[in-house]
């Protein structure tokens, strides 16, 4: 079954969105920097569960239009009721990975009424230090752009290679490497966002029902495992091994959690 393509507007200007399936609305929001090609994988296994998958491509990344100023959060967060009203979908589940969560629980906060439940995959509650660190690769991240003998595109892949050891899908890496690069110049702005944005405690106030999901290999596993002392009222869930990109390594382990979870 394949995802069917359209378009809304928002606050940016047009929202790339994609639908598949039929049943119970899950709407699922991307890592950065790639875009919705993320949940490739994973669209006809979930509706083969009875879902109504909805991937939203997020401002600046796939075919979404981008903000012309460094956003916040919360400017993301209203691509997910410009979906919805667009679907005449009142009341739908979220799913967000990594910057994807963070938007997620931002979209909870903003628009509760929207919102049936969530899940966090791949949730940042950062101490002081842990956000320091990952500004300093921000600070690269904001440099980073074409040189002309394209090391730049070089550099990335390795990065890819190097953070994924023992996993070679070579067309998966392929994929994010280039919607990464097709994010340029302002492919940073998301990350920038989620610095400025403290997850742990907008997490605390989440009124929907939760999901905490992560896997063991995943650079920020033990980050992610944090959340379960400030949700211990939140659901649990974990894969063994894989990377940021579980998605693409495990979907139908991934797909078993997400739908096993929201059939509960």
């Amino acid at each position: 079954m394949k995802a069917k393509r359209s378009y809304t507007e928002g606050r940016f200007g047009q929202i790339h969105y994609c639908t598949c399936g039929e049943g119970a609305p899950l709407v699922l929001m991307h890592q950065s920097p790639t875009s919705m090609i993320q949940f490739d994988k994973v669209w006809s296994l979930l509706a083969a569960k009875g879902l109504q998958v909805i991937g939203i491509d997020m401002p600046g990344f796939g075919g979404s239009d981008g903000p012309e100023e460094v956003p916040v959060i919360g400017d993301y967060a209203h691509i997910v009721p410009a979906v919805l009203d667009d679907l005449g979908i009142e009341k739908a589940d979220i799913l967000g990975h990594h910057t994807g969560a963070i938007v997620a629980t931002e979209v909870a906060l903003q628009f509760p009424e929207r919102i049936k439940r969530i899940i966090l995959n791949g949730p940042l509650p950062l101490t002081d230090e842990e956000r320091t660190f990952f500004k300093q690769h921000l600070a690269q991240e904001k440099e980073w752009g074409p040189r002309e003998d394209g090391s730049h595109l070089s550099e990335q892949w390795q990065f890819r290679i190097a953070a994924q050891p023992g996993w070679t899908d070579l067309d998966a890496i392929h994929r994010h490497v280039v919607a990464g690069a097709a994010a340029w110049p302002n492919a940073w702005y998301a990350h920038d966002a989620v610095m400025a944005y403290d997850h742990g405690d907008a997490m605390a106030k989440i009124t929907q029902p939760g999901l905490i999901f992560s896997n063991t290999g995943d650079s920020i596993h033990q980050i992610a495992e944090r959340s379960k002392e400030l949700r211990p009222d939140f659901d649990w869930a974990e894969i063994e091994g894989g990377t940021f990109d579980i998605i693409d390594e495990q979907p139908e382990a991934w797909v078993d959690v997400v739908s096993g979870w929201l059939a509960n």
